[in-house]
């Protein structure tokens, strides 16, 4: 039987989205951690894959958040071990923080119907290479980490250089998300700053995306 996936979640709103979606479609079962409850996290061994969601706190505010280190011991388990991960936003600060990269302050807030620009290096890798030179995103992020040592650049903003990676063979973070579909506008509404939250016809375009970068990790992942 395949071991099911581990859904880390950090606030109530932000669920796995499109990535459960796409789970589901492939007959991948799943189970949400809730760690604004103070989930236990499960052994590693007793995992397919990890998911890291998002989330208003910083990858390092351990004293307000005290299971985040917890969080990064579990995600450097998890790539340690070979399972596919997935960080997105804040899941992609902490899997750098979880591999000694240090977390700060971004230049200024990026929110918003976005894009990014996939590198030469993204052209090549397997799940960015079918994605396209300009990947429609959604932005909803303050802060921004250093690459780990060994890993690879995949795509940038004009605001933000480092908006995905991958560390190995199927470890991925995404500052960005593409996970988010139209369905999920009215949070997007409530949550995000004012005035920043993305059109249907974007998200739109978010969703075909997310669709293949999403679609194309599955794939990598199940190989």
């Amino acid at each position: 039987m395949n071991k099911p996936w581990a859904v880390v979640k950090h606030v109530p709103f932000e669920g796995p989205a499109l990535v459960g979606t796409l789970l589901a479609e492939r007959g991948i079962r799943y189970t949400e951690y809730p760690m604004y409850r103070a989930s236990e996290l499960p052994a590693v061994h007793d995992v397919g894959g990890v998911v890291v969601m998002g989330g208003p706190m910083g990858a390092l505010d351990d004293v307000t958040h005290p299971q985040l280190p917890r969080e990064r011991n579990f995600i450097k388990e998890s790539v340690d071990a070979g399972l596919p991960m997935l960080g997105i936003c804040l899941g992609a600060q902490l899997l750098a923080a979880s591999f000694g990269s240090g977390i700060r302050r971004g230049p200024t807030p990026e929110n918003g119907a976005g894009t990014v620009t996939v590198s030469d290096d993204g052209t090549r890798d397997p799940v960015f290479g079918s994605a396209g030179a300009e990947v429609p995103v959604v932005h909803w992020h303050g802060d921004t980490f250093d690459l780990p040592d060994g890993a690879v650049r995949l795509a940038s903003s004009h605001l933000y250089e480092n908006q995905a990676f991958a560390i190995g063979r199927r470890a991925y973070g995404l500052q960005f998300h593409v996970e988010l579909t139209r369905a999920q506008l009215p949070v997007m509404q409530a949550h995000m700053p004012p005035d920043t939250a993305p059109s249907g016809e974007h998200m739109a375009d978010v969703e075909a995306a997310g669709r293949i970068i999403i679609g194309s990790f599955l794939d990598l992942a199940e190989s």
